[in-house]
C-alpha cells in the first residue's frame, strides 16, 4: 500500500537525485566545452560559479538529512506505524524542496532566514516523529 510516508521518502530521494543530475549535466557541459578538465571538480564546486557552489551545498544538505528523515520514514513504514508520519510526510518533503530551491536562487539575508525556517520545520517534524515512534509521548 502506498502511503504518504512512502511517497515522501521516494520524493525526497528523487529530489536529491534531481539536484545531483542537474549538477552533473552542468559539469558535463563545462568539461565538453573545455572550460574545466574532467578531474577539475572539488566536491564543493569551489572553483565554479556561486550557483554551482550553492547547488553542491543544496545537494549535500539533502544527502545529510536523508539518513535521519529517511530512517524515521522507513521505521514507520517497516513497523506499520505510518499513522505517525503520514500527516506530516509531504510537509517534510515540501519543506526540503523549498529549502533547496531558496538555496539555489539567493543568499540574501532574507533568503537565508527563509531557508533556515524550512530547515527548522524539518527538524521539528523529525523530532516529533522520533518521540512518537519511541512511544515517549
Amino acid at each position: 500500500m502506498i502511503t504518504q510516508s512512502s511517497t515522501a521518502l521516494a520524493g525526497y530521494i528523487f529530489w536529491a537525485l534531481l539536484l545531483l543530475v542537474l549538477m552533473e549535466v552542468i559539469r558535463s557541459w563545462l568539461v565538453l566545452g573545455g572550460k574545466v578538465p574532467a578531474n577539475g571538480f572539488p566536491p564543493d564546486n569551489a572553483n565554479l560559479s556561486p550557483f554551482m557552489q550553492r547547488l553542491a551545498r543544496a545537494h549535500a544538505n539533502c544527502i545529510e538529512g536523508l539518513p535521519i528523515f529517511g530512517s524515521l520514514l522507513i521505521l514507520a513504514i517497516a513497523t506499520n506505524r505510518t499513522a505517525v508520519t503520514d500527516s506530516l510526510a509531504l510537509w517534510l518533503l515540501a519543506s526540503r524542496m523549498i529549502q533547496s530551491t531558496i538555496h539555489l536562487v539567493s543568499i540574501s539575508s532574507i533568503a537565508v532566514t527563509a531557508r533556515f525556517t524550512f530547515f527548522a520545520a524539518q527538524m521539528a517534524i523529525g523530532i516529533y516523529w522520533a518521540i512518537k515512534l519511541l512511544g515517549v509521548a
